[in-house]
């Protein structure tokens, strides 16, 4: 693409060039004849018929170069879509015609400012739109107003272009790149089997921005040279799930060199089987020292989230008091960089975050509270290798314990204990939880049944505890856990969670935990077009409203508020939903 003149350029924002007008119309008739089959046909035949037993095309990038951006592209996020470009046939639809456009601009936008942030860096604002083309004049138009006015089957190109404050509907004279998507032009580029096409059209941006705004300020190389801690990375990560899937019994699938076959390979030919793993028992008594003191506990339960073991435990000296006990890893069984990551996430970033909220007075009987934390010792003295960890089986293993016990939503729901009272209940216990973490500047993250538990007190009503909080979110760079059926439409999106995306969480819970029809997901993209259709068809609200009219409001706020900066107003709801269940307003402080 060509650079823009110097009117549409930002303050401070470097260009390489200025366009002549005779440029600009050089772009028009190239366009106009590229789209226009029957010319373009007409006047490459010849061509063809020399070339047919050559690539018509030359290869536009050098593979070493590709590779070396491929490798780059690792540690860039891009923005997940849920469509992407398909070519378009002459016979094809207006409405997979509408839909083609929408996705082209979709990709070109997450590709340019993805790319833009990563190479150019984050301080500075994007510079650039995406708009389509409109054949009969050859203007700018956004694929969405054109379907809009019925105008979709003139659109015949798309457009990254500089922003330009003085013409916002677009200049020629600001196209920096343009895609055309047509089924007749180009083939599919593989290389070994693998189709590299997305990557070429993003390396090809790559270089059109550079040519607009110079040479990038993170390098390709620079960014590529961390593919190698990366690779190894995965790799330890491949280990350790493999080595845990041998420890519960199951087999280990190996790739062999001399053969394309996948084989079992038997139990002792794996090296990294610890012989340190924990395999706690009803009666197992656990010694756990803090800085301060050291206290006993017997398990009296095992129980699992369906991923993670977890365990009912009393305190030695007091048998009666119930509490959650949860087990790290063996520092020994990694090293110490690459624990296994859902523990590490359950026990000691759980207990940071806990910590966390006891500084801030968090005290909701609507949280986990934080009882003890510390590790594993034994009596005697600790005997060490080379000074290593010590021998003993357990020592030094991260242990975090918490009060409130109960049953999990999920359970609840296999054994039909969740009906429409619990579920009004639930909601309310759970926004409570989130608007005290609020407070003190804490998003939950990983709202879903299995970290949402009901306690049933001696004394009092029954409650809802919302518990596992170690992806919580504490500041700008955290991350939420992803879940295809329960993450915000924003979390599935962008990796973020914005003000609402907790709630949207919990709307997904009360859905299907309260009978709605859970779907098949295998993939981002099937989520959030699954999140598209059941919002735009108002199926949530529907099946919330046949369990209250209060829920059916909850989730037409939600709706509104999915993706945007707005607060969430947590007071208001959490008023509505206490006068529906006790019929009158109360405290909603605890």
């Amino acid at each position: 693409g060509g650079s823009p003149d110097r009117e549409s350029v930002e303050s401070g924002t470097k260009k390489s060039s200025i366009s002549s007008g005779g440029r600009v119309q050089d772009r028009k008739e190239f366009l106009r004849r590229f789209v226009d089959s029957k010319s373009l046909i007409e006047n490459l035949k010849t061509w063809y018929e020399e070339l047919r037993e050559e690539p018509p095309f030359d290869v536009p990038f050098e593979l070493i170069d590709l590779q070396k951006f491929d490798y780059a592209l690792e540690g860039v996020p891009f923005q997940q879509l849920i469509r992407m470009p398909r070519a378009i046939y002459d016979s094809a639809s207006g409405a997979v015609e509408a839909t083609a456009y929408l996705a082209l601009e979709d990709f070109l936008h997450a590709s340019v400012k993805s790319l833009w942030e990563s190479f150019w860096g984050q301080d500075e604002p994007l510079p650039f739109c995406v708009s389509s083309i409109y054949n009969s004049n050859l203007r700018f138009y956004q694929a969405e107003k054109a379907i809009a006015k019925g105008r979709v089957g003139g659109l015949c190109a798309t457009a990254i272009m500089l922003k330009n404050p003085k013409h916002p509907q677009g200049k020629w004279d600001d196209v920096l790149q343009l895609a055309i998507l047509r089924p007749d032009i180009g083939n599919r580029a593989t290389v070994e089997n693998d189709y590299i096409g997305a990557l070429q059209v993003l390396f090809a941006t790559f270089h059109s921005i550079t040519q607009y705004a110079g040479m990038s300020t993170n390098s390709v190389e620079d960014l590529a040279a961390d593919h190698s801690s990366r690779l190894q990375a995965r790799r330890i990560e491949r280990q350790l799930w493999d080595s845990r899937s041998n420890g519960n019994g199951s087999f280990r699938l190996e790739q062999h060199s001399a053969s394309h076959e996948i084989v079992e390979v038997h139990e002792e030919s794996v090296g990294l089987v610890s012989e340190k793993s924990i395999n706690l028992e009803v009666g197992s008594v656990l010694l756990l020292e803090d800085s301060n003191w050291q206290k006993g506990y017997q398990i009296n339960e095992v129980l699992t989230d369906g991923e993670i073991t977890y365990y009912i435990a009393s305190p030695v000296e007091d048998p009666g008091k119930a509490l959650f006990l949860y087990v790290g890893s063996h520092p020994s069984q990694l090293e110490p960089a690459w624990e296994d990551m859902k523990l590490w996430y359950q026990v000691q970033r759980q207990t940071k975050i806990l910590k966390i909220m006891k500084q801030n007075g968090l005290s909701s009987k609507y949280l986990p509270q934080l009882s003890a934390s510390g590790r594993i010792v034994h009596p005697g003295q600790c005997r060490r290798r080379n000074g290593g960890n010590c021998d003993y089986s357990w020592c030094g293993t991260p242990i975090l314990v918490t009060t409130s016990v109960g049953i999990t939503v999920a359970d609840m729901v296999r054994v039909g204990q969740f009906g429409k009272d619990e579920a009004i209940r639930c909601c309310h216990d759970c926004l409570s939880a989130l608007s005290a973490a609020a407070s003190a500047g804490i998003r939950h993250g990983d709202l879903r049944p299995e970290n949402v538990i009901f306690v049933t007190p001696g004394v009092g009503q029954p409650y809802f505890v919302l518990v596992g909080w170690g992806h919580a979110l504490l500041e700008e760079r955290d991350r939420p856990a992803i879940n295809l059926h329960f993450s915000s439409t924003y979390a599935l999106q962008e990796g973020k969670l914005c003000s609402a995306s907790d709630a949207e969480s919990l709307v997904y819970m009360l859905y299907f935990s309260s009978g709605g029809d859970m779907p098949d997901l295998d993939s981002v993209e099937g989520a959030l077009q699954w999140r598209e259709t059941s919002w735009s068809r108002r199926l949530i609200h529907q099946k919330l409203g046949d369990i209250s009219t209060v829920l059916k409001a909850f989730a037409d706020y939600v709706d509104s508020l999915c993706g945007t900066p707005y607060r969430m107003d947590y007071d208001i709801w959490l008023r509505r939903l206490e006068r529906h269940i006790h019929g009158k307003e109360i405290e909603t402080s605890n």
